[in-house]
């Protein structure tokens, strides 16, 4: 995480890796269209990465294989290999695993549970 960007979301976010479509009008009233890939996401929001930047606070429509969200672009930064796009979602539709589940979602929080029941590895000296 970037230090200069804060942690704001309010519940766990689910990283993932799923391609995506997405649509949104310019500041002249075009289309654009663009692939983007699915960092992470929340109820509340995603992150995208992009080969170009998007402004603050154009509406997004991210369209995936069940069908699409709607949110608005709250930072974009470029970052070694791409731009970082968090969106945040329209509040009547945010996202749920029941409406679409992307490719290779890791849940970061049931990963640690579950580590933290394993019993320890002994280690021979």
């Amino acid at each position: 995480m970037n230090k200069c960007m804060p942690e704001r979301r309010a519940e766990a976010r689910f990283l993932c890796a799923d391609l995506v479509r997405v649509e949104w009008c310019d500041r002249l009233g075009r289309t654009r269209r663009s692939s983007a890939v699915l960092e992470d996401i929340s109820p509340s929001g995603a992150c995208l990465q992009f080969e170009k930047s998007v402004p603050l606070d154009t509406v997004l429509h991210v369209r995936h294989s069940q069908g699409k969200l709607v949110g608005t672009v709250k930072y974009c930064l470029f970052r070694d290999i791409g731009y970082f796009v968090g969106v945040q979602f329209a509040q009547a539709q945010g996202w749920s695993r029941d409406a679409f589940i992307p490719e290779h979602l890791l849940d970061l929080e049931q990963l640690v549970t579950r580590s933290a029941d394993k019993p320890g590895k002994r280690r021979l000296n």
